[in-house]
């Protein structure tokens, strides 16, 4: 995360937790000049994000960034779900989504590679214990992860379904 992208999230964080949500990212695509602006979001009741939801996020995060203008130039605001095959971005993500399939990818390589796929196992301290397919574990620097995004499977939408259920929530049909 950027330094501009840190202080957005730390702009507009407070007001969406006011409103019943917690920021999962903030990215900034295109240099912060005519760029886009992308807030993820999640509810914090755990029922799913529906359209309505992140209406309401948008109009009260655009009105705070236009009165705060952290970001030169002009860009275009889009706030959304992480959706079912949602990154992983936070270390509650990464507890939270153990035992399930992911990609992920380092910035600088690992023993010579930087893509990996394979069963989340767990955090041990910074580093993430994954399971390959070829069933090698390897434990990755939680720090040198790029990118990182669970993989659609029949087990993660069963997840999903029983965790929308359980708030009495219905599985957002977009993600």
């Amino acid at each position: 995360m950027t330094e501009l992208e840190r202080r957005i999230e730390g702009i507009v964080g407070p007001a969406a937790e006011g409103l019943g949500y917690e920021l999962v990212r903030v990215m900034l695509a295109g240099g912060g000049r005519d760029g886009r602006l992308q807030i993820m979001a999640e509810r914090l009741d755990g029922a799913p994000m529906t359209v309505e939801d992140c209406e309401r996020l948008s109009r009260s995060v655009s009105a705070i960034l236009d009165v705060e203008d952290p970001i030169p130039g002009a860009y275009t605001l889009e706030v959304s779900s992480p959706g079912i095959d949602r990154p992983l971005v936070r270390r509650k993500d990464w507890e939270r989504w153990t035992g399930h399939l992911a990609r992920i990818e380092l910035g600088e390589p690992l023993e010579g590679r930087k893509r990996f796929k394979g069963v989340l196992l767990g955090l041990d301290g910074e580093e993430v214990r994954v399971r390959l397919e070829d069933g090698a574990e390897v434990r990755l620097p939680l720090a040198r992860v790029a990118r990182a995004k669970l993989v659609l499977t029949d087990a993660l939408i069963a997840e999903s379904n029983k965790t929308a259920a359980g708030t009495n929530g219905a599985p957002d049909p977009a993600h």
